[in-house]
């Protein structure tokens, strides 16, 4: 798979260290920075992640910033972005089984390096369960865009 990777100033480190889980897990990891000491606010990474994604360029997206939760509600204003903070393996691998994330957000202050590493593991070695699921997806991605009224 194809996935795009970028924090804020915060997430850095811990991003470096996702990137490089993904990468050993044998997928194409594009990191968008920024570089260590670049000051950069979270919104503006959250949603280039987010567009990227949603546009198709990349399969799936990683966010870091501070806790996590900032840079993914960035990535949530962009239609089709179904990001999750997560601090621990089992919410991430569920987040994909049952609500097929696209985006997964950690954050620095929160989470070290190890956990870091599970979590992207069980994140992107999960698969979309599909049946109820996709109903219930479907549903989040009519709140987006709404069927036409009768």
């Amino acid at each position: 798979m194809k996935i795009v990777v970028a924090s804020d100033h915060a997430g850095v480190e811990l991003r470096q260290e996702m990137a490089d889980e993904a990468r050993a897990l044998g997928h194409e990891v594009t990191d968008l920075g920024p570089a260590p000491g670049v000051a950069i606010d979270y919104p503006v990474n959250g949603a280039k992640v987010g567009r990227l994604v949603a546009a198709g360029e990349y399969d799936l997206g990683m966010l870091v910033c501070g806790t996590g939760v900032g840079i993914s509600i960035a990535a949530n204003k962009i239609p089709g972005i179904r990001a999750v903070v997560c601090s621990e393996p089992f919410t991430a691998r569920l987040s994909r089984q049952h609500n097929n994330s696209n985006v997964l957000a950690v954050g620095a202050r929160v989470v070290g390096p190890g956990l870091a590493r599970m979590i992207v593991n069980d994140w992107l070695t999960a698969e979309f369960e599909g049946g109820r699921h996709a109903r219930r997806v479907a549903l989040i991605d009519d709140l987006e865009n709404p069927p036409a009224s009768s």
